[in-house]
């Protein structure tokens, strides 16, 4: 038997599967612990708080200082040379055998010649370019060596080009000689050996010392303000370079990522449980929960760019970007709680997390205290410009609680805030932006949606004036009733404003629009007539979806009767047919129940509303009579059970309810006529 796969199983995998990927994305985005933060040139302030190595570390010379130290080293190297004396007797041989073959007999002078051929072979001539490279060096001498291995110095003075060559043995030989051509016979015969002069170098520079000093664990470095003089520089790189070191270090590595682990993991469970226990309708709605994460992700990894791969200050990141979308969205707590959630994982990131941490936290109070409600675009930039404010003041105030000289304060952050703040400008687009991908819906939405003088509403009012005026009166109801109890006033108006919609297919069927002339669902069966009446929630749903409505608006329309019946007809039934048990189904609207405060609201005010109506007279006990038996008759059908409406909330309603349908039909005075 195959185990069910129910689909609130599936929900519940999809939450796993959200929880873990959160944390590998974040562990994988925090930078390397071991990562040197810091960012300085010489001759500038130090713009970070006081630092003190945390471990021993050597300082490391300049490259510089390396090469003037290598320079030195080398001044008294003596190259290599090895020395061919077999080109000594081919030349010489080849000399002769062009002679005679020309002349037809041997060189006169054979002797002379002989001995300055060997005198200057055997000092070693080398290429012209390898000449003129030992002239430009500082060395006076060379190692010659020898076919027999043995290793001999000669005076750089010593040693030929074939130019030199030539001229010296014009010099010892007679003057007849210069019609042999003898330079073509001076070639090179001592070669710059690169392996043995090589081996050589490395061995005197292995001594070479690559540090001049130690930093120990403990120990000050430099603080805030200082500048950077080139020994500091040298402390500060040969500090980065350990840092880098000790990145390959695997068993450090490891141990950071298991706490990052820890870290992450516990303030991720946290925000979990918070939305689990008192945001239950975001934690329950897997669109929800994925785009507030994704928005935590989002900011995150622009951190984490930020900070791993440019040389700016972290503070430009418009962090509060984060409690005003989510505001807008959903609500004051959560917006805040999610910010914090946020920043304390960036923290671990920054070079000075505690200052990091208390200014962020202030901003986030800031922007969801500052923006109640969206409903203007000019509300968000007097939002941006308050946040400003709140981040100079309070950068400001811990930097004279840590200098306590105004000359020692960095002023440069206040850029940055401001920058930061600017980029918060773009948040409408963003709102809009996230409607569209996940189905959300804001304040500005709702508002757009509240205006009865759009193409739809217009309609609907020439369509069903009777209903469209049902619909305002209701909508007057609900929004004051949501204000009294906390919940989304401007929400459950929208929806107040759409629920009857569907009326506008056969506005001929519904009383309120009918003006005292014949009904015609009086001449259809109980069951029609009933189908009929039931439809109106079907239409409503057509219409909204043709007319691209949000989902949330539609819920209204799909829950203003939740699972009631429709009692007139329902009763003439069982009158007209006493002995006959009637389908309950054919009766009752499809649902679902109303399932937050908003719906739940909607279907007080419009069952109140219509029942109103019907009233002979308005007196304060015939109005109290109506509300309650209507409401009292609502939860008596079980119609908010699925709804987190409590019942101190329902008297605040009906309470509500009462008064405002008071003013709605009091008694006026009647003129006197003239007599």
């Amino acid at each position: 038997m195959k185990p069910k796969f129910s689909k609130n199983n599936l929900h519940n995998f999809l939450k796993i599967f959200l929880f873990l990927g959160i944390i590998t994305i974040i562990a994988y985005l925090l930078p390397n612990q071991d990562t040197f933060k810091y960012q300085f040139e010489t001759g500038k302030p130090w713009s970070y708080d006081l630092i003190t190595s945390s471990f021993d570390f050597p300082i490391y010379k300049s490259e510089t200082q390396i090469q003037q130290e290598k320079r030195n080293i080398l001044q008294n190297f003596v190259p290599y040379y090895k020395l061919d004396t077999t080109v000594l007797h081919e030349q010489y041989n080849r000399l002769k055998k062009d002679y005679y073959e020309k002349h037809g007999e041997e060189p006169k002078y054979e002797k002379i010649l002989w001995n300055t051929f060997k005198s200057i072979y055997q000092k070693g001539i080398v290429s012209a370019e390898q000449h003129q490279k030992i002239q430009e060096e500082t060395t006076s001498q060379i190692n010659c060596i020898l076919p027999n291995k043995v290793i001999h110095i000669v005076s750089t003075d010593d040693i030929f080009s074939p130019k030199t060559a030539y001229q010296e043995m014009m010099k010892l030989v007679p003057p007849s000689f210069s019609s042999y051509n003898i330079n073509l016979y001076l070639v090179e015969n001592l070669k710059y050996d690169s392996v043995i002069s090589d081996l050589s170098k490395k061995e005197l520079l292995k001594n070479l010392s690559l540090t001049s000093g130690i930093i120990q664990a403990g120990e000050r470095i430099i603080d805030r303000g200082e500048i950077v003089n080139e020994e500091l520089y040298l402390i500060l790189n040969s500090m980065k370079i350990e840092y880098d070191k000790r990145k390959a270090s695997f068993q450090r590595s490891t141990l950071v990522l298991i706490g990052e682990i820890i870290v992450i993991t516990g303030l991720i469970v946290l925000f979990f449980l918070y939305l689990h226990l008192f945001r239950p309708r975001i934690f329950n709605n897997l669109n929800n929960l994925l785009f507030i994460n994704l928005m935590i992700l989002i900011m995150i990894a622009l951190a984490s760019v930020v900070i791993q791969f440019t040389s700016v200050s972290y503070y430009i990141i418009p962090f509060a970007l984060l409690p005003i979308i989510i505001r807008v969205f959903f609500d004051s707590r959560t917006a805040l709680f999610a910010h914090i959630i946020m920043i304390a994982i960036v923290s671990l990131m920054v070079d000075n997390p505690f200052q990091f941490l208390l200014i962020q936290i202030a901003i986030g109070m800031t922007a969801v205290s500052s923006l109640k409600d969206m409903t203007q675009r000019s509300q968000l930039a007097q939002t941006a410009l308050i946040i400003l404010i709140a981040y100079i003041l309070i950068y400001l105030a811990l930097e004279f609680i840590r200098e306590g000289e105004l000359q020692r304060v960095n002023w440069q952050p206040l850029i940055y805030f401001t920058i930061s703040s600017a980029f918060l400008l773009f948040a409408y687009l963003l709102i809009y932006i996230f409607e569209k991908i996940f189905g959300l819906i804001s304040a500005v939405t709702l508002l757009e949606l509240t205006n009865i003088n759009s193409d739809l509403m217009m309609k609907f009012a020439e369509k069903a004036p009777g209903t469209f005026q049902h619909t305002l009166q209701v909508s007057n109801l609900a929004t004051e009733a949501a204000k009294k109890i906390g919940a989304n006033s401007l929400l459950v108006r929208t929806g107040a404003l759409y629920h009857d919609i569907g009326k506008m297919k056969h506005p001929e069927f519904f009383i309120e629009n009918q003006f005292g002339g014949n009904n015609p669902l009086s001449e259809l069966d109980f069951e029609v007539a009933a189908k009929t009446i039931i439809g109106h929630v079907y239409d409503g749903i057509d219409i909204a979806k043709k007319e691209h409505l949000p989902e949330q608006i539609i819920h209204f329309i799909n829950t203003h009767h939740g699972l009631s019946k429709t009692r007139y007809f329902y009763n003439s039934f069982i009158n007209a047919h006493p002995n006959v048990l009637p389908d309950d189904s054919l009766y009752t609207y499809p649902g679902p129940l109303p399932d937050t405060k908003e719906t739940a609201i909607l279907m007080m005010a419009d069952g109140v509303e219509a029942r109103a109506r019907s009233l002979k007279d308005y007196t304060e006990k015939s109005i109290n009579f109506c509300v309650e038996d209507m409401i009292n008759s609502q939860i008596a059908d079980g119609q908010f059970k699925d709804a987190p409406i409590s019942f101190r909330d329902v008297e605040t309603v009906k309470a509500v309810f009462k008064e405002k349908i008071m003013n709605m039909y009091h008694t006026r005075i009647a003129y006197p006529e003239i007599k």
